[in-house]
């Protein structure tokens, strides 16, 4: 926190910028915390206690959309070799293999990309960089909450838009909710329901909002989605931020790594708070797992396919059963609504089962969140829900 408090601080030209955009002078020291790391850890505690209160050796996880196993294996086996390499900072400009690699594969300019330990903190930075208590934050509702406790911590005001009726982000209700908000951000393919915002969709909000606010795209779980991505916008446009996180399909939440694609101007304003500690101090281990694991296409369309199957079979089931569920995810999760009891009490009836399934939202009182586990994950997940439901 102290490194964080005295960065600030020290630059004029960075807390006069903060109190012309509307923050108080006490604000800065809240914005310096909050870069430092206390707040940033606050705003995860409930999601994190959520999970581990709860938590039962053994049990099947499938409540925090993590993938149902590891890296890649020539990924895990390349973060295993530079283990030997550990005594350096960086063995042999790894960095730069990495941006080259995503550069290759997703047709950005290298100066465009940056790598992170995972996506919270630059999806964190977003809000402290654009929005302000002058321009606000615009999300849909439901979507990842993050954003929302990071701007109301911060006095930002938040603008929450329902989804469309087939569960994509309603872009043109958003604007016009806000037209002049700072920070726009879509979540897609969304968490929790799964859903895609078209592309098409994307880019008339970046042509229609303000000029000057930015629109954030979070694209954590694209690559469970196999549709167009937006990250065209981000190679070209300069008021566009695409996240990617290592997290999902590829098996790395344990191993923090995730990227921003924007114009270098977007992540100056981001990191010019503590320099750039963050994206020059990551985890080598990671960053050879990310290297190997991108370039693997036919290992991704494999994992895709074999999630794409297991959640079809399990939704199936369900409907059998006479639930209902968010139709059109297109990842690994998916929202079921139960019948005559809520979702904590469902969330307790899968534990006693030895199944852990995931959370609610407030727009979304009767639903619970599920992640898609393995074949033998989602079939114990069968077995607990035909049981739950004949008691």
């Amino acid at each position: 926190m102290q490194i964080a408090d005295t960065s600030i601080f020290a630059n004029p030209e960075v807390c006069e910028d903060l109190i012309e955009r509307g923050w108080s002078r006490r604000d800065v020291g809240r914005i310096a915390a909050f870069l430092g790391g206390a707040a940033m850890l606050a705003q995860h505690e409930a999601a994190f206690a959520q999970q581990a209160a709860k938590a039962v050796v053994g049990a099947v996880r499938i409540g925090a959309n993590e993938c149902w196993t590891g890296p890649l294996p020539a990924g895990a086996e390349a973060a295993r070799a530079i283990v030997d390499q550990g005594n350096r900072y960086e063995p042999d400009n790894d960095h730069a293999k990495l941006y080259a690699a995503v550069a290759a594969v997703e047709g950005v300019p290298v100066e465009r990309i940056t790598a992170w330990p995972g996506s919270s903190d630059p999806l964190n930075r977003t809000t402290v960089a654009f929005a302000s208590p002058k321009r606000g934050i615009v999300t849909g509702n439901p979507t990842y909450e993050t954003i929302w406790r990071t701007g109301a911590w911060l006095g930002a005001k938040v603008t929450r838009v329902p989804l469309t009726a087939d569960y994509r982000h309603d872009v043109k209700a958003m604007l016009a909710a806000d037209p002049d908000a700072g920070l726009y951000y879509i979540c897609s393919p969304n968490n929790p329901t799964g859903t895609i915002t078209p592309v098409e969709d994307i880019k008339w909000l970046a042509e229609n909002k303000p000029k000057d606010a930015i629109l954030l795209i979070d694209e954590a779980y694209i690559h469970f989605a196999a549709t167009p991505s937006a990250i065209s916008l981000a190679a070209r446009r300069d008021d566009v931020i695409v996240l990617r996180t290592f997290s999902k399909l590829f098996g790395m939440a344990g191993m923090r790594l995730g990227l921003t694609i924007g114009a270098p101007e977007l992540l100056a304003r981001m990191t010019r708070y503590d320099g750039k500690q963050v994206t020059e101090n990551l985890p080598m281990t990671a960053v050879a797992c990310g290297i190997a694991s991108l370039t693997l296409a036919d290992q991704i369309k494999a994992r895709r396919a074999q999630m794409i199957a297991v959640r079809e079979e399990t939704l199936t089931h369900i409907a059998k059963r006479g639930l209902k569920i968010v139709p059109g995810s297109q990842a690994n999760m998916f929202m079921v609504e139960w019948k005559d009891k809520s979702p904590k009490e469902m969330m307790e009836a899968f534990l006693a089962q030895n199944v852990q399934i995931g959370r609610s939202w407030e727009v979304y009182p009767t639903m619970s969140r599920i992640s898609v586990g393995s074949a033998e994950d989602m079939q114990k997940f069968r077995l607990a829900l035909d049981k739950i439901l004949m008691a």
